[in-house]
């Protein structure tokens, strides 16, 4: 096997010396293409490079006029909208540094990342954001100002997104080269985004990234030839992610168009509306589009379940022999064309009808919904990556769609795995460090500019890599037998179709459990057609939904080895949730929160 994949050599196209030039590169290459759409009144608003370019220089002005000197932190705390992309634009074009915090952080982290960051600014997305800070001002002694997007202010220590553009408005009819002058004393090593990881154990930690990490990962993307200039790209991850930011920073660097609504539950609608080409999104919600469409279509039963089940398998076996230099048969394109009339049509068409192509990151997308994505024509390119890495390291290109592995490293990247069977990464786009933590660095970056992830995996031989699980996250049974809670989980969620979560508990017990949450719009669904009456919680407790979900432990543990089995399941009577600190913004679950959490429901299920 492949221990090391990648070069550091590839050529790249070129990209500009900084973020914050790649931008006005950018309005200065395409000023009359469309930049960014917003959701209006029922519609969608649309602004051109050259228009979104002036309102950035207008608030980053307006930032300068506010005295932000280079590489001061100014903090976000909002939700995914096209005001955040403008508000990092500004910071970047003024010569700050971006300190993400996602909207739901507690009010303790919160204060705990504005002063471990030093952020002089903060930009909240409305009063409840900026109440955060303000309820702590005492403790947060560096804040100077804080900008409101949503709401008016008190004209003085709190003023409103209109107030920051017109100080910007001002300060360039002084001096109209005040942006391009700040641009200009902006170096590659200078810092750009303090990102605090949302880890699942301990305090954040800010990951310290400096433009020209930002502007590699751009001209990298790029190179790969996935993304075009005529994309049409729907975003709705949070901004406050590494995941989110990098696709900024490629949109940069491009040039396409990217429609903007964060608001999760709207997805399923803007779809068809937007017609994307290209989303980019996290497993879980891949998995939950499998989930309804298998439910549904096993619902109808019938005639109309056997031709959903016929076009998925027949479209699998066909692309597999395709994939491999085989003879799918003359009958192959009518098959393909058949399936497509009769059931991908009407699933393409709830996406827009135009999707090129998906892109899954932040956790491990199982390859059977990768399979059935791709069998749909609805292919999702699986990439890998870490804050800690300026998000992206390996994508699974589109002509290798190699299931279950996180492909080749992106171009100028290289792959290792250690002796142990950590991932090892090497690249331009390696964070300086953590921000005040000289011991975490000692352990995180190696000699040689190594990076170590965190992760376990393994490279085949054509250099695409696997992910196995979490070196910290591996439990080890009384018996001495180790077990990857990760992997688990993710089988169980593509087969049980009620499942939101998985968390499987064995470290230092002589048998493997677990707990399971469950998925509110599923479990709707199933309560209708199986009659049951009550709340939510009431509903997780009756004898039918823990039949299912015993039918679906039972379906998982014919798939794992002895020792993985889960002898004993709990349902819990709410799903795990990002306000109760049991998810991460970005849907992964934090194991050792949810033990401490379910502490007495795990020890019951092993007192007898």
């Amino acid at each position: 096997m492949t221990q090391i994949a990648g070069s550091l050599d590839t050529p790249l196209p070129p990209s500009a010396a900084n973020l914050s030039r790649l931008i006005l590169d950018r309005v200065a290459a395409t000023p009359d293409r469309p930049a960014f759409a917003s959701p209006t009144d029922g519609s969608w608003s649309t602004m051109t490079w050259r228009e979104a370019g002036d309102e950035m220089m207008k608030l980053g002005a307006g930032l300068l006029a506010l005295g932000l000197d280079l590489e001061d932190r100014v903090a976000i705390a909002s939700s995914t909208r096209t005001e955040w992309i403008f508000a990092d634009a500004a910071v970047m074009l003024a010569g700050g540094a971006n300190t993400t915090i996602y909207p739901s952080t507690s009010d303790d982290d919160f204060s705990y990342i504005m002063n471990d960051s030093g952020a002089r600014f903060l930009i909240a997305e409305d009063a409840k954001q900026a109440e955060k800070a303000l309820s702590q001002r005492g403790q947060i002694p560096e804040l100077t100002k804080i900008i409101l997007i949503d709401g008016e202010g008190d004209g003085d220590f709190v003023i409103s997104w209109a107030q920051l553009r017109e100080l910007g408005v001002a300060r360039l009819a002084e001096d109209g080269r005040a942006i391009e002058d700040r641009v200009g004393q902006i170096q590659p090593s200078t810092l750009a985004t303090m990102i605090y990881t949302s880890g699942t154990t301990g305090r954040p930690k800010g990951v310290v990234l400096p433009h020209s990490n930002w502007v590699f990962q751009a001209s990298s993307i790029e190179a790969l030839g996935i993304l075009v200039p005529d994309d049409v790209h729907f975003l709705w991850l949070p901004l406050s992610h590494v995941f989110g930011k990098v696709l900024l920073a490629a949109q940069y660097q491009i040039g396409f168009v990217t429609y903007t609504d964060g608001r999760v539950p709207k997805i399923v609608e803007n779809l068809p509306v937007v017609r994307p080409t290209v989303m980019a999104g996290v497993p879980r919600i891949f998995e939950k589009i499998y989930q309804g469409a298998n439910a549904k279509a096993k619902a109808g039963g019938g005639a109309k379940a056997k031709i959903f089940d016929w076009a998925f398998s027949t479209s699998a076996a066909i692309k597999a022999k395709q994939r491999a230099g085989q003879s799918a048969g003359p009958l192959a394109g009518v098959q393909l064309g058949l399936a497509d009339k009769l059931v991908f049509s009407k699933i393409k068409a709830l996406t827009g009808g135009r999707v090129r192509l998906f892109v899954s990151g932040s956790a491990a997308l199982n390859g059977d919904v990768a399979r059935w994505f791709d069998a749909a024509g609805l292919p999702i390119i699986e990439g890998y990556g870490l804050t800690e890495n300026t998000a992206a390291a390996c994508i699974v290109r589109p002509d290798d769609m190699a299931f279950g592995t996180v492909g080749q490293p992106f171009p100028g990247t290289q792959v290792r795995i250690a002796e142990d069977g950590e991932v090892l990464l090497r690249g331009p786009h390696v964070m300086r460090g953590y921000w005040n933590l000289p011991e975490a660095n000692a352990e995180a970056l190696l000699p040689d500019g190594w990076l170590a992830t965190g992760d376990i995996g393994v490279l085949d031989e054509q250099g695409r890599l696997k992910i196995t699980d979490r070196k910290k996250d591996l439990v080890k049974t009384s018996g001495g037998k180790y077990i990857a809670p990760g992997q688990i989980a993710a089988q169980f969620k593509v087969i049980s179709p009620l499942a939101s979560n998985l968390v499987v508990h064995a470290n230092n017990r002589n048998y493997a459990t677990a707990l399971v949450s469950l998925d509110p719009e599923a479990l709707e669904k199933f309560a209708a057609e199986a009659g049951l009456t009550g709340d939510f919680a009431a509903m997780t407790q009756s004898p039918e939904v823990h039949a299912r979900i015993q039918a679906d432990i039972d379906t998982l543990n014919s798939q794992l080895n002895r020792w993985e089995t889960i002898k004993r399941f709990t349902i819990l009577p709410r799903d795990l949730s990002e306000e109760e600190g049991e998810l991460t913004a970005s849907l992964k679950v934090k194991r050792k929160v949810v033990e401490e959490h379910f502490a007495d429901l795990l020890d019951k299920m092993y007192e007898s």
